[in-house]
């Protein structure tokens, strides 16, 4: 498992892209844990090609926008591409990325 570690501001955006297996019914999941409130996870735009919807077969990357808000926090958050109807399967791919949000409380 990959792990990254970054620093936010409160309000400062940071984009993480991921690569997409769609075409092989996997899904990209996250879950925060630490200080939850230290950070905001939203669905960004998937990037070119995202408006027409992915050809067969091809690969789309998701991507994702955090957004720090509580200063002196940190979190992790564990994102994790898996296949829905399988959850007894490992994840394909697994990133852990930790984060603290600069500034006092």
């Amino acid at each position: 498992m990959e792990v990254r570690r970054i620093g936010l501001g409160p309000g400062e955006t940071y984009t993480l892209r991921l690569p997409g297996r769609g075409a092989r019914g996997y899904v990209w999941t996250w879950q925060v844990t630490g200080d939850e409130d230290a950070v905001t996870v939203a669905v960004a735009d998937a990037g070119p090609g995202a408006e027409r919807g992915p050809l067969p077969g091809e690969a789309v990357e998701r991507a994702y926008t955090l957004r720090g808000r509580r200063p002196g926090a940190r979190a992790r958050i564990r994102f994790a591409q898996i296949r829905p109807p399988y959850p007894q399967e490992a994840p394909y791919d697994e990133l852990l990325l930790e984060v603290e949000v600069h500034g006092k409380r």
